[in-house]
């Protein structure tokens, strides 16, 4: 069959964060597929996901899971599930198996089968999505996805660093609102940077009010449930409404396009850590003991319920706290976790972080 005669594919990716149009851009720019767009997750999500997982597995395949099916409701009929360096990369295997069991009939495209580090397997990948892949187009599209993302992290960064200092209640998230739009519907490199640009004047207008010192947290912690706000409960947009500079390094930014490599960060880390202990552990040992030495005031790790390697990191951590005299915060989160719960917990820790910036100051 021709280009031409080939139907397109209704492609949906599992939400995550703010990257869906990043994805949608490469499907529909680079391939010449549709993209679905399923809708944002709400408790709907996790619940479809909650019913159908195994009781063990940590929060976020729930979340994937539930995200699924809402974009096979949404009309997808292929789905692409991504690898991973923890059980993330046995995920794609399980959720087929469990979306097959409960009748949904789609075409699957798991990256897991594909990341060997050989070329000819990434070229196998995109011809299960697209039979006729254009290597220019392709590649183009790629690098003004991966552009998007690069600058929906550094739209993010700007925004959690500032909003909590506005004068204008609501204004930084105006302007970010108005980015994300621009991302989702961008069409062309040209669309993205005026996208990009345009907020980032928004954000360097806005008044705020931020007399030094302010207290600063920054947050660590496993993969999806640090990025995802809906996973962790608006965390950042929480602490920032208290009045605090919130930093968070762990982005696909840093940590898969611009990563300097676990033997680097062992360099950094090797009184704390001599081994590699999972798929984001070294990467925040090191930002805990970054964070640390430059003097924040504060330091959250977050992980979901049942996430292995960051149950083991959390011994060092507390060494790093006891060795700095900076506080940690652990959370973990699961389908139960509620707000009220989290909130408690966030003004106790900020109570006591305050305190200790006036003791030291």
């Amino acid at each position: 069959m021709s280009r031409k005669e080939t139907p397109k594919r209704k492609v949906a990716f599992p939400m995550i964060a703010h990257y869906n149009p990043a994805v949608k851009y490469f499907i529909e720019r680079g391939l010449g597929q549709t993209y679905v767009m399923q809708p944002a997750m709400t408790r709907r999500t996790m619940a479809l996901g909650e019913k159908l997982a195994p009781d063990m597995v940590c929060t976020p395949f729930k979340t994937i899971l539930g995200s699924m099916i809402e974009a096979l409701e949404a009309g997808a009929d292929t789905l692409i599930m991504t690898m991973g360096y923890c059980r993330l990369g046995y995920y794609g295997e399980l959720a087929e198996s469990i979306l097959r069991e409960q009748g949904y009939t789609f075409d699957y495209v798991n990256f897991a089968e594909y990341t060997t580090g050989r070329p000819k397997d990434y070229l196998k990948a995109l011809k299960a999505l697209t039979p006729h892949p254009r290597p220019a187009k392709v590649l183009k599209a790629m690098k003004d996805a991966l552009d998007m993302v690069r600058k929906i992290d550094e739209a993010e960064c700007q925004y959690y660093m500032n909003c909590g200092f506005e004068t204008e209640k609501g204004s930084f998230k105006k302007a970010l609102n108005r980015f994300f739009k621009a991302m989702a519907s961008a069409k062309s490199r040209k669309d993205i940077e005026k996208g990009y640009h345009t907020c980032l004047e928004a954000f360097e207008t806005l008044p705020v009010r931020k007399a030094a010192p302010v207290l600063k947290v920054g947050l660590i912690g496993e993969y999806f449930t640090v990025m995802d706000a809906f996973s962790n409960l608006d965390l950042e947009q929480a602490l920032a409404d208290m009045g605090v500079e919130v930093h968070r390094w762990m982005n696909v930014s840093h940590r898969n396009l611009d990563y300097p490599g676990e033997k680097n960060l062992h360099v950094a880390i090797k009184d704390y850590c001599r081994y590699e202990m999972g798929p984001t552990s070294t990467a925040n040992i090191w930002k805990a003991k970054k964070y640390a030495e430059d003097g924040f005031d504060g330091i959250i790790h977050v992980k979901s319920a049942g996430c292995t390697p960051e149950i083991e990191i959390m011994p060092v951590l507390r060494r790093i706290s006891e060795d700095y005299k900076i506080p940690v915060l652990f959370l973990t989160y699961d389908t139960e976790t509620a707000t009220a719960g989290l909130m408690t917990r966030l003004e106790a820790f900020y109570d006591m972080i305050a305190m200790r910036r006036k003791v030291i100051s």
